[in-house]
C-alpha cells in the first residue's frame, strides 16, 4: 500500500498513523504481522480488514463501559485527497489521544508467557498466584498485568502494578486497572455467549478532551482483535493444555519449532502457515462478531 499525502506520524508493527488536522488521526491497518515483537516479512491476507472490523464491533459493544477515540471507518469521511479504494475496510478516523505509556493487559487464564512464568516460578507477572494451577487453567479472578511499550523491533517488558503506579501515578494506574478489568468482563461475557473464551487481551488507553476541555480516559488504538487477544473455542478448552487459538498461534508455533532467537530478521514463513493464520483471523471475526468478512468494506460484497 503506497503512502498517503498526509503527515506521517508513526509507523507501527501493523498500523500507519497519519495526521488529519490538529486533533484527528487516521489509522491504516496493514496486513503486516508481528510475532514476539518482530514484524514478519510475509503479509497475512485480509488481516488489516479483520482488525478494523473487529475493533469497530467491540468499540460499539463496550461503549457504555468506556468511551473510545473512534470517529468513523468510512472512507467517505476522509479528506478528498485520501479517499482511495484500497483503504476500504482498513481505516479508522480517530480523535487524537494522549496515550498512556503502558499497555493494559488482563488475563483470565494461565497461558502464554504467564504459564511459562507460573510453571517456573509459581508467580504471574511477579505476583503470587494460587498453587496447583495447570496450563490453560481459568484464574479465580481476572488479573491486571501491565507492560511497557516497546519500539518496533524491541520487546515489551512485563511490569508490576507498583511499577505502573510509578510511571502513571496512583490515581491514573487505578483508573487504568479498573477500566481494563471492566472491559475484560464485558468482552468475556459477550464472547462466551457465542462459544468463545477470552484467555487474555491487551488494551491501550489514552486521554481525549471533552467539549469543555476536561481530559477523559478512553479506549484507543485497536481492541479485542486476534492481534491483541487470545481467543479459544469453548469446545476445545480443557485445563492441562493450551488449545489452538483464533489468532497468530500458527506463526508462534512454527517459529518456536525453529529455535529462533526472536531477534530480527525473522525466519521466512511457509505459505501454509500464512494461510492457516489468515483462516484463523477470518474465523475469529465471523464467529465472534457474527458477520461475514465479505460484507465488510473492501470485500467482494462491498
Amino acid at each position: 500500500m503506497s503512502p498517503l499525502p498526509l503527515p506521517h506520524v508513526h509507523r507501527g508493527k501493523v498500523r500507519d498513523l497519519y495526521a488529519v488536522g490538529e486533533d484527528r488521526l487516521l489509522m491504516v491497518a496493514s496486513d503486516r504481522l508481528s510475532a514476539f515483537d518482530v514484524v514478519m516479512a510475509e503479509p497475512v491476507p485480509d488481516k488489516g480488514r479483520v482488525l478494523t472490523a473487529m475493533s469497530a464491533h467491540w468499540f460499539a459493544e463496550i461503549d457504555d463501559v468506556i468511551g473510545n477515540h473512534l470517529i468513523s471507518t468510512d472512507v467517505a469521511d476522509l479528506p478528498a485527497e485520501v479517499r482511495r479504494d484500497d483503504l476500504a475496510g482498513r481505516i479508522m478516523l480517530c480523535r487524537r489521544a494522549e496515550m498512556l505509556p503502558v499497555e493494559c493487559i488482563v488475563r483470565g487464564f494461565v497461558a502464554g508467557s504467564a504459564w511459562k512464568e507460573y510453571r517456573d516460578r509459581g508467580t504471574i507477572h511477579g505476583m503470587a498466584a494460587p498453587a496447583g494451577l495447570v496450563e490453560a487453567d481459568r484464574l479465580p479472578e481476572p488479573i491486571f498485568t501491565p507492560s511497557t511499550k516497546a519500539a518496533v523491533g524491541d520487546h515489551d517488558e512485563n511490569i508490576t502494578f507498583d511499577r505502573a503506579v510509578e510511571i502513571l501515578g496512583g490515581d491514573v494506574a487505578d483508573a487504568a486497572r479498573e477500566a481494563s478489568l471492566a472491559i475484560f468482563a464485558r468482552a468475556s461475557e459477550r464472547a462466551e455467549a457465542v462459544g468463545f473464551l477470552l484467555a487474555d487481551t491487551k488494551f491501550e488507553l489514552g486521554w481525549v478532551p471533552d467539549p469543555d476541555g476536561t481530559p477523559r480516559l478512553v479506549l484507543a488504538d485497536e481492541v479485542l482483535t486476534p492481534d491483541s487477544s487470545r481467543y479459544w473455542a469453548m469446545e476445545d478448552w480443557s485445563p492441562g493444555a493450551t488449545p489452538q487459538g483464533f489468532d497468530k498461534q500458527p506463526v508462534r508455533d512454527y517459529l518456536e519449532s525453529l529455535g529462533w532467537d526472536k531477534l530480527p530478521p525473522p525466519p521466512a514463513l511457509p505459505a501454509e502457515v500464512v494461510d492457516a493464520t489468515a483462516t484463523r483471523y477470518r474465523q475469529a471475526y465471523e464467529r465472534i462478531c457474527g458477520r461475514s468478512l465479505d460484507d465488510w468494506p473492501g470485500g467482494p460484497a462491498s
